[in-house]
């Protein structure tokens, strides 16, 4: 009876039927308050934050402007660019002009015609072909192709300096950006076509590339398994030409020798279009023996 009177400083004791015998020591008590109370001050800094970064989002949202109303883009839709066209018709290049972030693109697809390669200068009465581009680099120390090069089954070069390729392997054409791919290997095997160039887009998304100025640019682009190639209306830089392209729903592009480099299309009506210059290469300019062509030629 003595013990259950006197009570000690470190304890706390419920008086009545049934009490604890064995009382939590005042210390614990403090430790348990204070864990309680660090969840709850927890809680209340976690819904401020959220409550903050809501608020936050919606300032950074555009408002609505009087003078210069915000336009959001539209989604890119799923149809195909250019025209269905029968398998009976002679192939011919569909030329296409629009307009993407204030950039004049023309859109050049071919129909019922197949991809090549080609070395050396190009042969402007071939009536088979309808669209011919230059296609890969060439070194300037030693006149060689830049990349990894497959014509005919036939490799002519060997490299990685460009990680973006293209290749005509049995009538279908391949675009993408990878260090490796076994599409050289089977363009040799199979007597198909292989070159390497600056990537642009790689799965919708823009590939940035060293180079820095501005030029005409070219490329040959995968849209949703529809293949064209474009070329811009005025001087762009890399990254510009790859977004245009991205907006324009490509899902993978490989760049084409822009600037003065010299291709023709021949469009549904039997007319050439040509582009760059035809002749660049006079008196001393002398064209490099390893100058390359990508060649769309009716089936």
């Amino acid at each position: 009876m003595k013990e259950f009177k006197e009570i000690r400083d470190d304890q706390i004791r419920i008086i009545g039927e049934g009490g604890n015998k064995n009382p939590l020591p005042h210390n614990v008590w403090i430790i348990i308050i204070s864990i309680l109370g660090i969840a709850i001050i927890g809680a209340i800094i976690f819904f401020a934050t959220k409550q903050n970064k809501e608020e936050i989002n919606k300032l950074q949202e555009p408002e609505p402007a009087l003078f210069e109303p915000v336009v959001l883009s539209e989604p890119v839709k799923s149809k195909r660019i250019g025209k269905e066209v029968d398998s009976l018709v002679a192939g011919y290049t569909e030329i296409r002009d629009t307009l993407i972030n204030d950039i004049p693109i023309r859109i050049f697809i071919p129909h019922n015609a197949e991809m090549s390669l080609h070395i050396g200068r190009m042969n402007k009465e071939d009536k088979s072909i309808i669209y011919t581009a230059q296609a890969a680099d060439v070194r300037a120390d030693n006149g060689g192709i830049v990349g990894a090069f497959v014509l005919n089954g036939e490799p002519k070069a060997w490299g990685l300096s460009k990680k973006g390729y293209c290749a005509s392997i049995n009538g279908k054409v391949t675009i993408g950006v990878a260090d490796n791919t076994s599409l050289f290997e089977e363009a040799t095997m199979h007597n198909g076509y292989f070159f390497r160039q600056y990537p642009l887009v790689k799965d919708g998304q823009v590939i940035d590339n060293e180079p820095k100025g501005k030029s005409i640019r070219r490329a040959i682009c995968d849209r949703q398994g529809e293949i064209f190639m474009v070329e811009t209306g005025t001087i762009e830089s890399f990254h510009d030409f790859a977004q245009a392209l991205v907006d324009l729903g490509v899902s993978q592009a490989v760049y084409l020798v822009g600037s003065s480099a010299y291709g023709w299309a021949v469009d549904e009506a039997g007319i050439t279009h040509e582009f760059g210059e035809d002749n660049y290469y006079t008196g001393r300019r002398r064209m490099p023996k390893n100058t390359s062509y990508l060649v769309w030629r009716r089936r």
